[in-house]
């Protein structure tokens, strides 16, 4: 079973539909099609940049494209919710149980609340997750009434993740227009979730760098 069969399972892109649908209600921004197929693509760049098997890479990229999945259930626990019906659905599409067991662990430990990362596929899914940040993730077309997470997003209008050509640092690389949001508000909402990419680096051999309109502030 490959990450495009994922891709093209009707009743997965049901279940992501309904879930991005929810945080839609909830005010969320955009947990959709768009963030999760970017946070496969992402995670499997990252984990194929440092030379892992390819199927290794495949499995990192379902994992991504399933990872809010939980959403669906509730927002509380959405990591540990969608490890269990990713269970689940991979099980009887007949996956063999070590590659479930990797799939899962990688989802149930992607968020900043409980997530530790505890594997690869964990640390990529972290990178991949975290590092979303974009104009077009806000759904709220009116500027007036953006909260905290509106306005930052609203206020990136360029993101980057790049390993460099020696394989010994991860840059986060974004553009910030500061006339929407601070950069200091990017820390209120992000300090957490950098602190937990940087672990997630440290599990692959890499350092992270965080830089914000070229100033290196990680």
């Amino acid at each position: 079973m490959t990450y495009e069969e994922i891709k093209n399972n009707e009743v997965i892109k049901i279940y992501i539909k309904q879930a991005n649908e929810s945080l839609d209600a909830l005010g969320y921004t955009e947990h959709g099609f768009a963030h999760v197929t970017l946070v496969a693509e992402t995670a499997g760049y990252i984990l194929e940049t440092l030379g892992y098997p390819k199927r290794t890479v495949e499995l990192v990229k379902i994992a991504g494209y399933l990872h809010d999945i939980g959403n669906l259930v509730n927002r509380v626990d959405h990591s540990q919710s969608g490890a269990l019906i990713a269970f689940r659905l991979l099980n009887e599409m007949g996956f063999p149980p070590e590659e479930i067991g990797m799939i899962v662990t990688a989802i149930g430990n992607h968020d900043e609340g409980t997530g530790v990362p505890v594997s690869s596929l964990a640390a990529a899914i972290i990178l991949a997750d975290k590092s979303d940040v974009r104009r077009n993730r806000v759904r709220n077309q009116d500027k007036s009434s953006f909260d905290i997470h509106d306005r930052v997003n609203y206020s990136v209008t360029k993101s980057e993740l790049k390993i460099n050509e020696a394989h010994t640092i991860i840059k986060l690389k974004l553009a910030v227009d500061t006339h929407y949001s601070s950069v200091m508000d990017y820390f209120e909402i992000f300090l957490q979730r950098m602190v937990l990419c940087r672990k997630a680096a440290e599990t692959l051999g890499l350092q992270f760098k965080l830089i914000i309109n070229e100033q290196q502030l990680i």
